[in-house]
């Protein structure tokens, strides 16, 4: 799924080819919005908030979020798509550009007095201008005996870090992902190495895989081989519960599993 430095990618490319500009065409390919017309309406910003992406048009903003497969592409005007033409989901249009949403896994469109309805369940933004590390501290510190590493991926804890960086922060900072986050040797600077992780990702890419994806390769610290465990919980539904398990890649020597 992609994280946090994606989405604040696709904003940038967004914003440079849409903001200021007006839209000649807009075409929402989901049955909700069928019928919905920007054109003439004047897109202001793009924002990015973790893994949510918000484009301003006129009154409303427009919220999309990739899930497992979406992107966004832009192109020139007329230019051939790179991505089938089935796939696309959203199309804005102005005189000089194209901006196209393949795949997203959410299109939708409320009042952008409204955008805090849709992320205020959210924990601080890792790559926000008011990032808060001693909100996300509390937030984690809420649920004690929750492993560090299924914490790390709990968007209402911060927002942006996914499969691939809550690897990486644990392995650099020498925790077993199955760690309770009360047992987390120093917990300030682990909230700290999220967001170093985030911003040199996002800044100063690209960011070069540590543990994630290596399983079975000497670990670039000790030499021991990486592996990867599923690591989840069950997740409570209407009359049953639900076990959710993903991988997660760490050095069985640098990264000692709690007794």
């Amino acid at each position: 799924m992609p994280e946090g430095d994606t989405v604040f990618f696709a904003a940038n490319r967004l914003r440079l080819a849409l903001a200021g500009k007006t839209l000649v065409r807009s075409d929402f390919r989901v049955p909700r919005y069928a019928t919905l017309d920007l054109s003439g309406e004047l897109v202001d910003e793009v924002v990015s908030y973790g893994k949510h992406l918000f484009i301003r048009v006129g009154e409303v903003s427009i919220h999309t979020h990739l899930k497992m497969e979406g992107v966004w592409r832009t192109y020139c005007a007329g230019e051939r798509w790179t991505r089938p033409r089935v796939q696309a989901r959203l199309v804005l249009t102005t005189d000089d550009t194209e901006a196209v949403g393949f795949s997203l896994g959410t299109v939708d469109v409320v009042r952008r007095a409204d955008e805090q309805a849709v992320i205020g369940h959210l924990g601080p933004d890792l790559l926000g201008p008011n990032w808060d590390a001693e909100e996300v501290g509390r937030r984690l510190a809420a649920a004690p005996e929750r492993a560090i590493g299924l914490a790390l991926l709990d968007q209402r804890n911060l927002a942006g870090i996914g499969n691939k960086y809550r690897s990486e922060i644990c392995f650099l900072r020498r925790v077993h992902p199955a760690v309770p986050v009360a047992q987390v040797p120093d917990l300030p600077a682990l909230i700290n190495e999220s967001h170093r992780v985030m911003h040199t990702a996002a800044h100063r890419p690209p960011w070069r895989d540590l543990v994630y994806g290596r399983a079975r390769m000497p670990c670039k610290r000790c030499g021991a081989n990486i592996v990867v465990r599923a690591l989840g919980e069950s997740v409570p539904m209407s009359d049953r519960f639900l076990q959710r398990e993903r991988g997660i890649y760490f050095c069985p020597r640098c990264q000692p599993a709690p007794e």
